[in-house]
């Protein structure tokens, strides 16, 4: 599974496990893609029903696991600043989880899980930011790409990123690894080509 979704989830959660259908316990792995309260809101509750193990990146993990999401969240310019201020009074508290699976600057393979892809490190949304590349070509990469209002009014790099430079410095390493579908955690999946005409 990918994300642990806003605060208050649990019970949606379990509906949409009933209408897949597919058992809770069948989940393994929560792989987080970064450390704001719209990824790690219901993460407890979910690693709770599924008895899964949670994977962030190690400059994340702090989020989930002592409320360092407050800070965190208004990193960067103006832009994140007054954003962070927006999502933290939405939020309010999220519980805290232990994060049992760190994933360090090189990356993860998921093979162990059933999945033929790997954990990414992508920085730049966050400085802990993940992606899910599957050998498929399809990348699951969270804030990493936008493609709904507000944030955005259509498909491309984010609107809010802690590091412009490396947002740009993750999507050519993951265009160099091969993504050729772009699923971001906000809004419709599309082709990554719309990332390499942003690139240049």
């Amino acid at each position: 599974m990918i994300d642990g979704g806003t605060p208050k989830k649990k019970t949606d959660f379990i509906k949409a496990m009933k209408n897949i259908p597919l058992e809770p316990e069948n989940i393994k792995l929560v792989v987080i893609t970064d450390g704001h309260p719209d990824h790690i809101g219901s993460a407890r509750d979910i690693k709770e029903v599924t008895k899964a193990k949670i994977a962030m990146h190690r400059l994340d993990k702090d989020c989930l696991e002592s409320g360092k999401w407050k800070e965190r969240i208004r990193q960067g310019g103006i832009s994140n600043k007054l954003f962070g201020r927006v999502v933290a009074w939405f939020s309010g508290e999220i519980p805290s989880a232990e994060v049992e699976l760190v994933v360090e600057d090189d990356g993860l393979s998921l093979k162990e899980y059933g999945v033929s892809g790997r954990i990414v490190y992508t920085p730049g949304h966050t400085m802990g930011s993940v992606s899910v590349l599957l050998d498929s070509g399809e990348a699951f990469v969270g804030d990493l790409a936008m493609n709904k209002l507000p944030l955005r009014f259509g498909p491309g790099l984010p609107t809010v990123a802690e590091d412009r430079v490396k947002v740009k410095e993750s999507w050519r390493k993951l265009l160099e690894l091969g993504v050729t579908t772009v699923y971001p955690a906000h809004g419709k999946p599309f082709s990554a080509e719309v990332i390499k005409k942003a690139l240049k």
